[in-house]
């Protein structure tokens, strides 16, 4: 067998895997889903620890067929989140904190991540989006404040590290933007849950909608601005490439020495 054909066969495999493990979110999920419409329980308990180890899975299995690593930070976010969502099934007090507790350390891999790729460059654009944010967070903390019992402190000191998901998530692009403020949207829906303030219809549903559908938006869109990062980067040491090259042959490279002038007598 050909080198050629070897690596063939295994982008092929890594392409499967990878496709197989987005498919097997997308099942969960809407399996999960449709659980919490139907009123399934057993089944919603079943399914939701699995959904974000499959995403996480998947982002790991999507980065290496396009040849690198996904982010370190990625999985780690993704793996915490799926402890804070078991957690979050036990129904009492104290594993509720420490599956807020759970999600916390997963914003923080998130905000590590966003930062580290560039979310604040723009300075104007980044005081803008946090200002937009914290009028939003100060609005509903304030709403929710006298509701909200002995978790005020835990609520507000969670919801402070998801809006700087929401914020530095915005500054890598429309898809990872998106996610972060769906994520800001399931939570909020939870704390008027803690409130006890009026539910929505299908208040649960659409809980966990936002969050499959945000948290799959910054996974996938963490990956693709990656990919779009390097592509870019590639593309551009390629044009200087051929413009020494260039420069070079006709004697205006930026490596050409200038001939030293003739000297009169």
């Amino acid at each position: 067998m050909s080198i050629r054909t070897t690596t063939r066969a295994v982008l092929g495999g890594r392409l499967r895997s990878a496709a197989g493990l987005l498919g097997g979110f997308a099942a969960a999920s809407a399996t999960h889903l449709g659980a919490i419409a139907s009123g399934a329980s057993v089944l919603q308990n079943a399914t939701k620890p699995a959904l974000m180890p499959l995403l996480a899975a998947h982002s790991v299995a999507a980065a290496a067929t396009a040849g690198r690593r996904a982010p370190k930070p990625l999985a780690p976010a993704l793996l915490l989140s799926a402890g804070g969502d078991v957690l979050l099934q036990l129904k009492n007090d104290t594993a509720f904190l420490a599956g807020m507790g759970s999600f916390a350390a997963a914003h923080v891999c998130y905000v590590t991540m966003f930062v580290r790729r560039g979310a604040l460059t723009d300075r104007r654009r980044a005081l803008v989006v946090a200002a937009a944010y914290a009028t939003a967070w100060v609005a509903m903390v304030g709403q929710l404040w006298p509701d909200l019992g002995d978790l005020r402190i835990p609520v507000a000191g969670y919801s402070l590290l998801l809006a700087s998901t929401a914020v530095t998530s915005a500054g890598l692009g429309w898809r990872i933007g998106l996610g972060g403020a769906l994520f800001l949207l399931s939570d909020t829906l939870i704390a008027t849950q803690l409130a006890k303030w009026r539910e929505l219809p299908g208040h649960q549903f659409w809980i966990m909608a936002t969050y499959v559908l945000a948290q799959y938006l910054l996974a996938s869109g963490t990956l693709r601005h990656e990919h779009e990062h390097e592509h870019g980067h590639g593309h551009r040491e390629l044009e200087l490439g051929h413009e020494n090259k260039h420069g070079q042959e006709t004697g205006h490279g930026p490596q050409q020495q200038r001939k030293p002038a003739p000297q009169a007598g």
